[in-house]
């Protein structure tokens, strides 16, 4: 178990960091695979020719996780919640953009990723929006 408590903003930090770390080890495992690297070379990737443009794009998706470490500890409850669940949407909707493609090892990170932005939607939608005033205040 857990052995002490953590605030939200910890965890939702924890879980934003420990949802990168394994995006970041899928895209170093999958350099081991010899045709990847050969479609790497050729710039044409599942299909899809790798541009510039595309590369911006992908730096702009890839960047949003990194950023929610940071807000995650910083932004109030309300505003909290809400980008939690946002960018968890887009971030998922970013990498089951890859099922189609995706071979076992991908499917593994896949299902571990998604859990994690289960665990982080639920956490953040029980932030509460607003303090509460004490009754006997």
């Amino acid at each position: 178990m857990i052995k002490q408590k953590i605030t939200t903003q910890t965890l939702l930090s924890t879980l934003w960091i420990f949802i990168l770390l394994n995006m970041v080890f899928r895209d170093l495992h999958q350099l081991g695979n010899k045709s990847f690297l050969e479609e790497i070379m050729t710039g044409v990737v599942n299909g899809v020719e790798i541009t510039d443009e595309l590369m911006l794009i992908g730096g702009f998706l890839a960047e949003l996780p990194i950023l929610m470490v940071l807000l995650s500890r910083i932004l109030s409850n309300k505003v909290n919640k809400w980008a939690n669940i946002i960018a968890s949407i887009i971030t998922m909707l970013v990498l089951f953009s890859g099922l189609a493609s995706a071979d076992m090892d991908d499917a593994f990170f896949m299902i571990i990723e998604a859990a994690a932005f289960l665990v982080i939607i639920v956490t953040a939608w029980k932030l509460p929006s607003a303090h509460k005033i004490p009754a006997n205040a």
